[in-house]
């Protein structure tokens, strides 16, 4: 009987600790739960941070692949990319958002997981002097993972940053 209690108590905890709200992202279901922004919301935070972004195309359309949109972006995507930008001291260049046109999945950019960042010489050294090296993604790209879990991978010409929290805003 008692090993029972304890294993009953261990599963409540333990449901706690991945239930959706408590910081977690165990699964979909979680992932779907993202408090999602728009475009203007996205832009304005950025803005204030001094964050810049461009597109290829000049625009923001999120069904153009040459634009780089920030509709239906994460809000801790864009609080990670604000966390990123002052800890790290370096100047921020989004590349690409929630545009179509970049992988899919669960964490994606159309997902509103994702941000790709200019590539800097001060944006890879804080990456690569300041978080682990986790080895090389399925593509090739060599990854690092941030305290808060937070993994950037290096695309040869950019950064491809996966927001699974905000990175301790």
């Amino acid at each position: 009987m008692r090993i029972r209690s304890v294993i009953s108590a261990l599963a409540l905890v333990l449901g706690a600790l991945f239930a959706p709200g408590f910081g977690v992202l165990s699964t979909a279901t979680d992932a779907q739960a993202a408090t999602k922004i728009t475009h203007a919301t996205a832009t304005s935070m950025f803005r204030s941070s001094g964050i810049t972004w461009s597109s290829s195309g000049g625009c923001s359309d999120r069904n153009n692949p040459t634009c780089t949109s920030f509709d239906q972006l994460n809000l801790d995507t864009a609080k990670g990319a604000q966390t990123l930008r002052s800890a790290s001291g370096c100047a921020l260049n989004i590349t690409g958002g929630t545009e179509t046109g970049h992988a899919s999945g669960t964490y994606s950019h159309w997902n509103g997981y994702k941000l790709d960042f200019g590539k800097a010489t001060c944006v890879t050294n804080y990456v690569k002097n300041t978080f682990t090296y986790i080895g090389v993604r399925g593509d090739g790209a060599p990854q690092w993972q941030s305290g808060a879990g937070n993994v950037y991978a290096d695309e040869g010409n950019h950064w491809d940053v996966t927001f699974y929290n905000c990175g301790g805003c």
